[in-house]
């Protein structure tokens, strides 16, 4: 008889459901301190726990390794390591399940912001009937950027509002720009959308600088990771009226400090690490690796395959 492969899962609650690989499998559940352990005896890793950083610190110790590892998220910075990269490991990801909603959740940010709803909401907790006028959204101009399916989903959702939108990418292409482009679009822009994933090129591109290209009517928004920004150039911006207002999704250090100065901002919404997140989404992502692994096992080429050089699945 075939020995069942082995599927070690490292673990967070609520955990997937793999019911459909009964009998087709052997399943291992780990936590981050077991995590080290058990790498050697698994066929398959599935980093369900997406927020931990373990696979980075426990991937480089001895004895064999999976030879696929898939992750239940759409970026894989806090998996890659040098020695994972070297490797033969085959990494996968959650690419087409956060596309629609975290566009829709951009979408939201801009109108909120377009139409003062922040302001609106706390002058009625204040009893203030306050007049005010807000801006139209459609005939304004946005800037996404990356170029991957997140950030080309937020451009179709904010065209469909009439707002004039360009993507940048890694490398420039039909209806892409690079990043040559980018502080030129920056200037123009009415919203500016991060969306691009974190690598070495990216880590800190929204700073100081990129703060002062924009025009002081812009709004910025981060639903791509927190390290693309430096927060502290952020909050000069904001304090210093550089920029009209900003929205962070996805923070530096998540989650983020009671104590932390960005809670007070002015002009800044902070939001939980949530835009992708809508009812349901658990079980897709658990769907998505169920179907992935079915193919790994009979022996067909899987999606979403990370370049794990660049970071990212290229192709797009």
């Amino acid at each position: 008889m075939t020995a069942l492969p082995t599927l070690l899962v490292l673990d967070a609650e609520p955990p997937p459901r793999l019911g459909r690989l009964t009998g087709r499998v052997r399943v291992v559940r780990t936590d981050e301190a077991g995590l080290a352990d058990r790498l050697p005896g698994a066929d398959v890793l599935l980093v369900w726990d997406f927020t931990s950083h373990a696979v980075r610190s426990a991937w480089p110790g001895a004895g064999p390794r999976p030879g696929w590892v898939h992750t239940a998220s759409a970026g894989v910075d806090h998996l890659m390591c040098p020695e994972l990269a070297a490797s033969d490991t085959v990494v996968t990801n959650a690419r087409g399940i956060f596309d629609a909603p975290i566009a829709e959740y951009v979408a939201a940010l801009v109108l909120a912001m377009a139409k003062d709803l922040p302001r609106t909401w706390q002058l009625q907790r204040e009893r203030e009937w306050r007049h005010r006028e807000s801006r139209r959204v459609a005939g304004t101009r946005a800037v996404v950027v990356g170029s991957g399916p997140i950030g080309r989903e937020i451009a179709r959702t904010l065209k469909a509002l009439g707002v004039t939108t360009a993507v940048v990418g890694r490398v420039p292409r039909t209806g892409i720009h690079g990043p040559d482009d980018l502080d030129r679009l920056l200037a123009r822009a009415d919203w500016v959308i991060a969306a691009a994933p974190l690598t070495e090129r990216t880590h800190g591109m929204f700073d100081l600088r990129r703060f002062g290209v924009m025009q002081p009517s812009a709004c910025f928004v981060n639903v791509g990771r927190g390290q693309l920004v430096v927060e502290d150039a952020l909050v000069r911006a904001l304090e210093g009226r550089w920029i009209a207002g900003a929205a962070l999704d996805v923070l530096a250090t998540e989650p983020l400090d009671a104590e932390s100065p960005l809670w007070r901002v002015p002009g800044l919404l902070v939001s939980p690490h949530m835009s992708g997140d809508t009812v349901g989404w658990r079980d897709e992502l658990g769907a998505q690796f169920v179907e992935l692994f079915e193919r790994w096992a009979a022996g067909r080429p899987l999606r979403n395959v990370v370049d794990k050089q660049r970071g990212y699945v290229p192709g797009h």
